[in-house]
């Protein structure tokens, strides 16, 4: 599932509001907002704030097929509901977690390769 630049800006303008502005209402760099479109699977604080910021789900701003974004939307509220049950633990890192569990064991070791290499060296 990956983050559709496509769809938020239509989502944006259909709500009156240029990219600019929506980056600008929901406190997202324009940096951030382009990064999330080269990510495999994303779903940081950023794409919560666009997603507040618009009035719609999170899931509204990827590109999935209906039957997959039932099933992400079933994740976010897994995810929400642990969070909730938890004090002190993150959104982000639960839906991470659940994310990362749906991947095999090869997919995971890519993704953790991926960023070890892609992490600055001292």
């Amino acid at each position: 599932m990956r983050f559709s630049l496509e769809r938020t800006r239509a989502l944006a303008a259909a709500r009156g509001l240029s990219v600019s502005a929506l980056l600008r209402e929901a406190g997202v760099s324009r940096n951030a907002y382009y990064s999330l479109s080269r990510r495999e699977s994303a779903f940081p604080k950023t794409v919560t704030r666009l997603a507040a910021t618009l009035g719609v789900s999170e899931s509204d701003l990827f590109d999935a097929v209906p039957e997959r974004r039932e099933a992400i939307d079933r994740l976010v509220a897994e995810a929400r509901r642990i969070a909730a049950k938890l004090p002190g633990i993150e959104f982000d890192d639960v839906w991470h977690t659940l994310l990362v569990l749906r991947e095999t064991p090869l997919q995971r070791l890519r993704g953790s390769l991926r960023r070890g290499r892609a992490a600055p060296l001292w």
